[in-house]
């Protein structure tokens, strides 16, 4: 293992690539705590130390922005904005033809893509900076926590101090999608992924050092083994797959013979990666968000249905809450499958090449039998999905550590997905210079 690291290092062209992916992953947190003009950055870290994970609405978003999006950074919205595009990008090939065209057209269709989402990402951008203006303006960026330091963020509440605030956010996250577009082309590729990596591995440290503050060594050194028995249980599962076995009969082209291989359809247990925990997440975030800017004024009673989501929908250590949130991944799961696998036109494509698999006819009940595995493999990773994201819940319900628990929701499926795919990228990397990878 130390020997192929070394290969990694001694190998000139790589060693740049990775040397400039670590100077941009650097450039993006240092970034993450500059703070945006007219914050009181003393208030702001006065916040976050009295109300460290107590962030309720704002912590999937501040997950992905590393700790930066309640800092009020310039990087604050981190990237957050370019995941939500990708997503509407992708859900929208279904409602708009020209977008799956644009999919099936190749390397200028996808080009094309790309530039849609990044358009929508500054839109998305300018619309999530100002109401995180707004709310910071309000006081109600860290809740009702009675602490004066919190409801005054501001250091100008002048429309124009607004304005360039919501400017220097939404440049912020321009900013990000080009650090992402570098490391693509000049690192080690992945840069979204990767930059979405270092945000969350950047809360890390704090998390296990906040355990180990409030709960004693021993608590952490079992929170330590749980981490790394759900990692290997997360990379067990990353790495499964079902294999559909495909012949190809042989044709003649001219003199040429082509055809007569077999290979085969990988279809991974999950699919859907950690979209449907973003999914359900957001969704369950609405009605906390109703209630919170539904809040009564002083000397008067709440309504009842703000008290019950109160009650059930906020804290998340309820079982009705921890209930819901598991269906709603399953169902998430089945439906963004559903989007991104399309068994009709696999079995058209491999029909049309000659492809069939063994014991199905070609057509219709190739994609009938694809169909068929695909929602049974596709039952098992949504229930995987729902207890890997339940973990934090349940750390909350037992320790009252769900801020503090990093090894479980979004964050340890992101760590281990995007860890695996670059440990790929760098393994085939090297092996085109060395014949021999980082794997064995």
């Amino acid at each position: 293992m130390f020997s192929a690291i070394a290969r990694v290092f001694r190998t000139p062209d790589l060693r740049r690539k990775i040397a400039f992916t670590l100077g941009i992953i650097v450039l993006y947190r240092l970034g993450a705590h500059v703070p945006t003009p007219f914050v009181d950055f003393v208030n702001v870290q006065s916040c976050i130390g009295q109300n460290e994970g107590t962030e309720g609405l704002l912590s999937l978003v501040n997950l992905f922005s590393g700790g930066a999006l309640l800092q009020l950074s310039i990087f604050a919205l981190g990237v957050m904005p370019y995941i939500t595009a990708t997503i509407i990008t992708q859900l929208l090939r279904v409602v708009i033809p020209h977008f799956e065209t644009l999919h099936k057209e190749g390397q200028a269709g996808q080009a094309r893509l790309t530039q849609y989402t990044r358009y929508l990402t500054i839109a998305l951008a300018l619309l999530q900076s100002t109401t995180l203006v707004t709310v910071a303006r309000s006081g109600q960026l860290f809740g009702n926590t009675g602490v004066a330091a919190c409801d005054q963020l501001l250091t100008n509440e002048a429309w124009w101090a607004q304005l360039l605030m919501i400017i220097t956010m939404t440049a912020g996250t321009g900013l990000i999608m080009w650090f992402a577009e570098l490391v693509t082309e000049r690192g080690v590729g992945n840069g979204m992924s990767l930059l979405i990596f270092t945000s969350i591995a950047a809360t890390f440290p704090a998390a296990m050092w906040g355990i180990w503050q409030a709960r004693g060594f021993e608590t952490f050194l079992l929170v330590l083994a749980i981490g790394i028995v759900v990692v290997a249980l997360v990379v067990f599962v990353e790495q499964s797959q079902r294999r559909i076995p495909v012949q190809y009969a042989k044709r003649m082209v001219g003199r040429r013979t082509y055809g007569g291989t077999n290979t085969y359809i990988p279809i991974k247990v999950n699919m859907a990666g950690v979209v449907p925990v973003i999914f359900a997440s957001s969704l369950l975030y609405i009605p906390a968000l109703l209630a919170q800017f539904n809040q009564p004024a002083v000397g008067e009673e709440p309504a009842g249905w703000v008290v019950w989501i109160s009650q059930y929908f906020t804290t998340g250590d309820h079982p009705l809450y921890m209930a819901v949130y598991f269906l709603l991944i399953i169902g998430f799961t089945y439906f963004y499958v559903a989007i991104t696998f399309n068994p009709v036109e696999v079995a058209d494509n491999m029909k049309r090449y000659g492809g069939f698999i063994p014991g199905i006819r070609a057509g219709r009940p190739t994609a009938e039998y694809l169909d068929y595995v695909l929602t049974r493999i596709t039952l098992p990773g949504s229930i995987y999905l729902g207890l890997i994201a339940l973990l934090p819940l349940i750390a909350l319900a037992t320790v009252d550590a769900n801020q503090n628990f990093p090894f479980g929701g979004a964050s340890i499926l992101i760590i281990v997905g995007v860890g695996l795919e670059t440990v790929k990228q760098i393994d085939a990397q090297l092996q085109q210079r060395h014949y021999e990878g980082l794997l064995r």
